[in-house]
């Protein structure tokens, strides 16, 4: 259910109010007794949540398999980047 902003005319109070879409608006502010006017807000963003959304997450190449490179050699015990020059073999 959407939250709806609403100002008033008489008392410039503006409020929100959680409401189904199919509720009708809201006609007198909870403040005065004025009328009120319903305001066109841009809404929620989209929120993610985790430890990251990717385009590639996704992303095959068309044979079932994930588009995500694994290395075939594991890091370094030294120094954990294999730029040491130690020879893991």
């Amino acid at each position: 259910m959407p939250t709806y902003e609403y100002v008033c005319t008489s008392c410039n109070d503006k409020f929100e109010i959680f409401q189904s879409i199919k509720d009708d608006p809201v006609q007198t502010c909870p403040q005065c007794g004025g009328q009120v006017k319903r305001l066109i807000g841009t809404g929620a963003g989209i929120i993610f949540k985790g430890s990251g959304f990717y385009v590639t997450d996704y992303k095959n190449n068309g044979n079932g398999k994930s588009n995500k490179s694994a290395s075939a050699q594991p890091a370094c015990a030294t120094c954990d980047s294999g730029s040491c020059g130690v020879d893991l073999d």
